[in-house]
């Protein structure tokens, strides 16, 4: 990494008239210096004035981890040992910490070093980081929209792989942990894995369990890991032998959502007009009810980030916004099924980064 995105977030703070941005461990620190903090009771922070030089307090039995991702090689790195306040160095860092200061703090900060932030700087105001932050990460690069191509490629060909784990009598938590072996293989780390099988995938986000496979289930199989500092995410549908009564015209109607969906992205059409897309071809097909959530979010170096794909989003798309489009259809205590696909704006339309089947594959 470069002090390329800093320079930018600067750039940010004084178009906003906002002088310091005060970031914790999060997706937010990783973009900007590439450190991958522990989420501790002892404060991380990188603090960036809109003028000077950013600094970032670690505690002392951090610092080598702090070095050994580079963060010394962009920011001055400096620690605090157990009995010192990390507060007052950053205090002490903001010369503008007066009754005309104002900072942006990290939307995820803990609320406990929020307050002591605040009870230390008492005059300042205060705003969320996000108003300073979304802009930076909203359009991805050239080289971020190659690794998310890169990333989208590694999760197609773990689902490659799933049909042959999915087998009668096994637990979903048996098929999840041979998935999460595979995400590895292919990724550096695995963010999350749903098996939802029957019933189970009438819960968009079932928590993974041991009910055991039967003929004739179908599978809700979302997964999803991070390579190279950026996330997949990608949701496709099996069925254990035979599907089950109207499953297959149900997986239709998703099928042509979700591509009628994909179709509509394009620069300068607003968000919330893509999940209408989605949304009303279920709807005429009598499935409205069964449609629970919106049709994506933005991905990058987190799977859910901003632009948020949801009805009455005015945000206008443009060129090297990523995102997932994913319709689903949730028949209580039978079924579900969702599709989804990340795909790319391009200058003159959309690029989608995930190209396995999306019809339903028979497992076994």
């Amino acid at each position: 990494m470069d002090t390329a995105r800093l320079d930018q977030a600067r750039a940010a703070l004084r178009r906003h008239g906002v002088d310091a941005l005060l970031v914790g461990p999060s997706a937010d620190l990783r973009y900007l210096v590439g450190y991958h903090a522990l989420p501790l009771e002892r404060l991380t922070l990188l603090v960036v004035p809109a003028e000077g030089d950013p600094l970032l307090i670690v505690p002392a039995l951090e610092e080598p981890r702090a070095r050994d991702s580079g963060a010394d090689q962009l920011v001055t790195l400096t620690s605090f040992t157990e009995t010192e306040d990390p507060v007052a160095l950053v205090v002490e860092h903001l010369e503008a910490a007066d009754a005309t200061a104002r900072l942006a703090v990290q939307d995820r900060l803990w609320t406990a070093f929020t307050l002591a932030l605040q009870g230390a700087i008492p005059a300042a105001a205060w705003v969320p980081g996000s108003s300073i932050m979304r802009e930076l990460r909203l359009v991805k690069s050239s080289q971020e929209i190659r690794a998310l191509r890169e990333v989208g490629a590694a999760i197609d060909a773990v689902h490659a792989q799933v049909p042959g784990l999915l087998r009668v009598g096994r637990t979903e938590a048996e098929v999840g942990r041979d998935i999460s072996e595979l995400i590895l293989r292919e990724h550096d780390e695995v963010n999350f894995v749903i098996v939802a099988s029957g019933p189970n995938g009438a819960s968009p986000h079932h928590e993974t369990g041991g009910r055991r496979l039967e003929q004739g289930d179908a599978v809700v199989v979302d997964i999803g890991g991070t390579r190279a500092g950026y996330c997949s995410d990608m949701t496709r549908n099996y069925v254990v032998g035979e599907p089950p009564g109207g499953y297959a015209e149900l997986h239709r109607v998703l099928e042509e959502a979700q591509d009628a969906a994909v179709a509509a992205v394009a620069p300068g059409v607003a968000a919330g007009v893509i999940d209408r897309v989605a949304r009303e071809h279920i709807a005429d097909a009598g499935y409205g009810e069964y449609f629970v959530h919106r049709t994506g979010h933005g991905i990058g170096v987190e799977e859910h980030e901003e632009p948020w794909i949801v009805e009455g989003n005015d945000l206008v798309l443009e060129p090297g916004m990523a995102f997932s489009v994913e319709p689903g259809i949730y028949v209580p205590d039978r079924y579900g099924a969702r599709i989804e696909d990340i795909v790319v704006v391009t200058d003159d339309g959309v690029e989608r980064l995930n190209l396995r089947p999306r019809e339903v594959l028979v497992a076994g």
